[in-house]
């Protein structure tokens, strides 16, 4: 089954976090079979701190993908904030 979830890399105590869609067996920061966007929950200044593809997370949604509670989150953060820009 594919997942939805979070892939830290980043320095050390700087986190960052792509959103990626992968492999459910795989290990968190293994191998993804597309990444949808990326959240830096660090950012200052002008740095973007959220950024998904709405359109392929739609997709893998509908083909199945289960997401995990902190993407569910993002997604739901991104569409507020998306509406409000608008």
């Amino acid at each position: 089954m594919v997942s939805i979830r979070l892939s830290r890399t980043g320095a050390k105590k700087r986190p960052f976090y792509h959103i990626v869609a992968t492999d459910s067996r795989r290990s968190g920061d293994g191998g993804c079979i597309e990444r949808l966007g990326f959240f830096n929950p660090v950012a200052v200044g002008g740095e973007e701190r959220l950024k998904i593809n709405n359109e392929r997370v739609a997709y893998w949604i509908s083909t199945g993908a289960k997401t995990s509670e902190r993407v569910a989150q993002l997604i739901k953060e991104a569409a507020t904030s998306a509406g409000a820009a608008v």
